[in-house]
């Protein structure tokens, strides 16, 4: 049997895909084909926005515009791109979502697969939950990506099943929001769910996923991400996984309905101006224009150590038990290619802080009290 599943935001959900794959349909001869965006929010790509398969060599052909990403595969220069590094890691097969020629585009590629593979079931994975967003929330920052696929899922003419997993964990839309939307609950990830994807986890810079495989593993509390720093947090709701009407979705979501017949990105980038009042990719050029004067350093360690007392001095006054690297490489003023060496650093010399896969701030114990965890 195959299974298709189609990473709603991007790599991070890529992993959880792999995850929903082994918990819901276990291994064996059950295959799965997992479409996916190139997307890396800087972090990997200095390229703002999306790739498209012109941005790499060496695809494969699942279908007649469904190109598949083996771990062979290469971004050109001067993209980056995580998805050769997880194809290596994961037992499924990766395909690429093009988003250039908009929903229309999008509804070809899953037409065409459906067509060739006739797959057992489609599942649309999204961590966190602002597939579900009106577009016009406050606390919202990347509803481009998840609105194309839910736009996309919502024409395509095969059942498709619409999974939320970790409400919340993208510091987008709270629990709180999110919990009158959901349906029933399919699965709750535990610590052997995440097994197949440690590895991964190691390395893979997402904080949404990183989060939903920790609170797998029983973390709790409270975890700041993002650039911002936002506090999400990580409670017993956190590694479930609800199963939401497609079409309840798709009525909620304003800038999905808006884009449903678009043939290009700049088309979903305008009505995501007009709805949301602003484009993601925006952000991201403006981003990296400012990246691009701030060239990187060495790891200066002794630095890393007083700004890291620093920032979980603050971190405690603000309730935080936790964060991710990715937020801890920005938090200390490092530029993203340190976030490795940053982690590895502090692994070795701080092993006990490490909450797989995320960082635990040390309670204050007081004077003379003991700083460790029980």
């Amino acid at each position: 049997m195959t299974r298709v599943i189609v990473a709603a935001g991007g790599g991070g959900d890529v992993v959880a895909a792999a995850m929903l794959h082994a918990a819901l349909y276990g291994g064996g001869e059950d295959q799965a084909v997992i479409l996916t965006y190139s997307w890396d929010r800087l972090l990997v790509d200095p390229v703002p926005g999306p790739r498209s398969a012109r941005d790499f060599t060496g695809l494969g052909s699942l279908a007649p515009s469904v190109r598949s990403l083996p771990s062979t595969a290469r971004p050109k220069h001067p993209a980056g791109s995580t998805l050769p590094r997880l194809a290596s890691d994961l037992r499924q097969t990766l395909a690429l979502l093009d988003p250039y020629q908009g929903v229309e585009g999008v509804v070809r590629q899953l037409g065409e697969l459906v067509a060739c593979l006739a797959p057992e079931s489609i599942d649309l994975l999204d961590v966190g939950g602002d597939i579900l967003a009106r577009g016009d929330e406050p606390t919202l920052k990347s509803p481009l990506a998840d609105a194309l696929t839910l736009a996309a899922c919502c024409r395509v003419d095969a059942p498709v099943r619409l999974l939320v997993a970790g409400p919340g964990l993208d510091g987008e839309l709270s629990a709180d929001e999110l919990r009158p939307l959901l349906g029933r609950v399919v699965h709750t990830f535990t610590a052997e769910d995440v097994t197949p994807v440690s590895g991964t986890l190691e390395w893979h810079p997402s904080e949404a996923t990183g989060m939903l495989a920790a609170a797998a593993r029983g973390v709790r509390g409270t975890c700041q991400v993002r650039d911002a720093g936002l506090p999400v947090p990580l409670t017993e709701e956190s590694p479930r996984l609800y199963e939401v009407g497609l079409d309840s979705a798709l009525r909620r979501n304003a800038l999905a309905r808006a884009i449903r017949t678009t043939t290009t990105l700049n088309e979903i980038e305008a009505h995501s101006r007009a709805i949301c009042g602003f484009s993601e990719i925006d952000y991201e050029r403006d981003k990296a224009a400012r990246l691009r004067n701030q060239p990187p350093g060495a790891l200066d360690t002794e630095a890393v150590l007083r700004q890291l007392a620093r920032f979980e001095s603050e971190a405690r006054a603000r309730g935080v038990t936790h964060t991710t690297f990715r937020h801890l490489t920005e938090a200390l003023h490092l530029d993203g290619a340190h976030r490795g060496d940053l982690r590895r650093f502090l692994l070795t010399s701080r092993p006990e802080q490490y909450a797989a896969p995320l960082w635990r701030v040390i309670p204050d114990a007081g004077p003379g009290g003991d700083h460790r965890f029980e």
